[in-house]
C-alpha cells in the first residue's frame, strides 16, 4: 500500500513537471508565431511596397549602409532617444525608407560625423562663426535623425486623419450594398493610397493570418496616436461587442470627424487673426509710415519750392 502511494505521488509530480513544461513550450512557441506575424506583415505592407525612388530615398540608403555599422553604439548613446521610443515612432512614421530601431540609431552616429566634417571644414576654410559651427554641427547631426523621424509620424498620422472620412464613406456604402465587412475593406483599400490602405491591409492581413479581431484592432491601436482614428477604431469594438450594425459605425464616425476638423480649421483661423493684426501694426504699417514720411521729407527738400531754395 505505501509503495501504490509512493507511486502515484511520484507519477503526480512527473505529470505536473510535463505539464509545466509544456506550457512553457506553448509560451515560447505562442510569442514566437507573434513575432513572426508582426515580422511578416510588417515587411509586406511597410518594406515590400513598390515606391517611386526620389532623392532623399537615394540618400539614406547609401548612409544606412554606414549607419548599420554604428547601431551598436547609436543604441549605447540614446539621449532623447530609447530604443521603445524610437520604436514606437517608427510604428505611427510606418517605416521610412524601410528604417529599423537599430539603421536610426545609427544614423545619429553617421550625421554626428558629417557634423564634425562639415564643422572642420568651415574651421579650416575660414569661414564665418566657423567656431561655432564646429561645435554646434556634430550636436545638430545627433538630433536631426530623431526630429526628422517624429516630424515623418506626425505627418502620416495627419494624412491618416485627412483620409478616414473618405475611407470610412467608401465602406458604408459597400456594406449597404449587402457585402462584409472584411470584404468592404479589402474592395476599399484598392482605391486609397497612403497610411489608410497601409494599415487597414497590414489589419486584413492580421486577421487573414489568424490574429484575433479585437487583438488585430488592439496592434492598430498601438500604431497610432491620432485621437480620431483611435475613437473610431475604439467605437468599431465597442459596436462589435454590442451587436450595433457596422455601417452605422462608418457613418457616425465619419461625421463625427469632419465636424471635429471643421471646428479645428476654424480654431486655427480665429488664432490667426490676432497674429496678423500683431503684424500689420507693428510691421506693415510703420513701414508704410516711414514711406509716407520719407516722400514727404524728400518733396520738402527736393521740390518745387523746396526749403533749400527759400534759404
Amino acid at each position: 500500500m505505501d509503495s501504490f502511494i509512493l507511486i502515484s505521488v511520484i507519477l503526480i509530480w512527473l505529470f505536473i513537471l510535463i505539464g509545466i513544461v509544456n506550457i512553457y513550450k506553448y509560451s515560447i512557441e505562442k510569442r514566437e508565431l507573434k513575432e513572426y506575424i508582426e515580422e511578416v506583415t510588417t515587411e509586406a505592407f511597410y518594406f515590400g511596397k513598390e515606391k517611386k525612388t526620389s532623392r532623399v530615398s537615394k540618400v539614406i540608403a547609401r548612409l544606412s549602409k554606414y549607419a548599420d555599422d554604428f547601431s551598436n553604439l547609436g543604441e549605447r548613446i540614446n539621449f532623447f532617444s530609447e530604443t521603445q521610443d524610437l520604436e514606437e515612432t517608427l510604428k505611427k512614421a510606418g517605416y521610412p525608407h524601410q528604417l529599423t530601431v537599430a539603421r536610426l540609431q545609427g544614423l545619429k552616429i553617421v550625421f554626428v560625423i558629417i557634423g564634425f566634417l562639415m564643422g572642420a571644414s568651415s574651421v579650416i576654410l575660414g569661414l564665418p562663426f566657423s567656431n561655432i559651427a564646429f561645435v554646434t554641427f556634430p550636436f545638430i547631426g545627433f538630433f536631426l535623425p530623431i526630429i526628422w523621424i517624429k516630424q515623418k509620424a506626425k505627418e502620416r498620422q495627419l494624412k491618416l486623419r485627412q483620409d478616414l472620412p473618405d475611407f470610412l464613406d467608401t465602406v458604408t456604402i459597400s456594406l449597404q450594398a449587402g457585402a462584409g465587412l472584411d470584404q468592404a475593406i479589402k474592395e476599399t483599400i484598392k482605391h486609397f493610397q497612403g497610411p489608410i490602405r497601409e494599415e487597414f491591409s497590414r489589419l486584413m492581413s492580421e486577421i487573414e493570418l489568424g490574429m484575433p479581431r479585437e487583438q488585430a484592432y488592439s496592434n492598430m491601436l498601438k500604431r497610432n496616436d491620432n485621437p480620431e482614428f483611435q475613437n473610431f477604431i475604439k467605437a468599431l469594438v465597442q459596436g462589435t461587442r454590442l451587436g450595433v450594425p457596422v455601417s452605422t459605425t462608418f457613418h457616425i464616425q465619419a461625421e463625427e470627424i469632419r465636424k471635429i476638423s471643421i471646428e479645428q480649421v476654424k480654431e486655427k483661423a480665429a488664432k490667426a487673426s490676432p497674429k496678423v493684426t500683431l503684424i500689420t501694426s507693428f510691421i506693415i504699417a510703420p513701414t508704410v509710415m516711414m514711406l509716407i514720411l520719407g516722400l514727404v521729407v524728400l518733396n520738402l527738400v527736393y521740390g518745387d519750392n523746396s526749403i533749400l531754395d527759400a534759404l
